[in-house]
């Protein structure tokens, strides 16, 4: 029995004045408050009780013994039900990360939602798209895309995650510069005509390294390199020049959908890679989860349903309401 216990086991003795009384507030039985005391007074050296069949009472060293430790106990016990209650209440601090372009383009409506509803959760956001270690970093809620391997942590599919070809609404020019434009009706996927256009890649910025053109689409192998290629290490800003016509690009389907149902940008192909991946809510494994946390959990769930996202489907699934 640890030592807290059995201090709270030694002042409830105290305060009802038996065994008994102190074994069915606590929900255990005499025999075992009477040993827990004992052992107490082994440990100390001295006796802090006597007993006799009608009455418990204090020895002159238990007496100046609960006097020391009951104030610590009191102040370690209000402490703990004070945490208890933050637990078990919408208040409090929330620590959340989110992928930068995800989280721009999908999650920030739903953040000033979730504030509005619940204004005493404060939210401390983090917008990264490096790896983040939660326990270390004290994170309590993260979404990541890909896939997960940390058995520390939970993690729940919100959707998942597909890469799609795009192009402008209006077209690319067929090399660059020119005015003939090539249009999502022009296109077919084939590494010969891909090659001779133009495309806008993205750059990773930990590793430097720009996307390759390299996919499958209907079983046919795509792997090119043009010549006539933008490079850019922001998804938003890769989704926006793609719509402005600087060329084909090749994105995740959260960073296209902004553009496309504006009707500003085509998905020309959604790709048949990655079919494991996906959007992934993430949290610390721990016995009690905080009830904010839960509360966010769901609300992301709800939100993300509301726009055409499951865990097994995501917009391109269903039929777009264009603008």
């Amino acid at each position: 029995m640890d030592k807290f216990k059995t201090i709270a086991l030694f002042m409830s003795t105290i305060e009802t004045g038996s065994f008994a009384a102190t074994a069915k507030k606590h929900s255990t039985d005499p025999s075992t408050v009477s040993k827990a005391i004992k052992r107490l007074e082994e440990q100390l050296g001295l006796q802090l009780l006597y007993r006799s069949t009608r009455q418990l009472s204090l020895t002159s060293a238990g007496q100046k013994y609960a006097d020391t430790v009951g104030s610590l106990y009191q102040q370690l016990e209000s402490c703990e039900q004070e945490l208890k209650s933050d637990n078990n209440s919408y208040s409090g601090a929330l620590k959340i990360n989110l992928p930068v372009s995800y989280g721009r383009m999908y999650m920030l409506p739903m953040l000033s939602r979730f504030k509005q509803a619940y204004p005493e959760i404060q939210l401390d956001v983090s917008f990264n798209d490096q790896y983040v270690d939660m326990i270390s970093d004290a994170v309590d809620v993260s979404i990541r895309s890909g896939t997960l391997n940390d058995s520390r942590l939970v993690a729940q599919k919100l959707s998942p995650m597909p890469f799609v070809l795009c192009i402008s609404n209006e077209g690319v020019s067929s090399n660059g510069v020119g005015n003939k434009l090539v249009t999502s009706r022009d296109i077919d996927i084939s590494n010969k005509v891909l090659a001779a256009l133009p495309w806008v890649l993205f750059r990773f910025k930990q590793t430097g390294r720009t996307m390759p053109i390299n996919f499958s689409y209907q079983g046919c192998h795509i792997n090119v390199e043009p010549k006539n290629v933008t490079i850019v290490d922001d998804g938003e800003a890769m989704a926006q020049m793609c719509a402005e016509g600087l060329g084909l690009s090749l994105m995740p389907h959260f960073t296209a959908k902004a553009l496309v149902v504006a009707g500003k940008m085509k998905v020309v192909a959604q790709l048949d890679d990655f079919p494991n991946s996906g959007v992934f809510i993430v949290y610390p494994k721990r016995k009690d989860l905080p009830k904010r946390t839960q509360l966010f959990i769901k609300f992301v769930k709800d939100y993300l349903q509301e726009m055409g996202e499951s865990p097994s489907h995501t917009w391109l699934d269903r039929p777009l309401k264009l603008g």
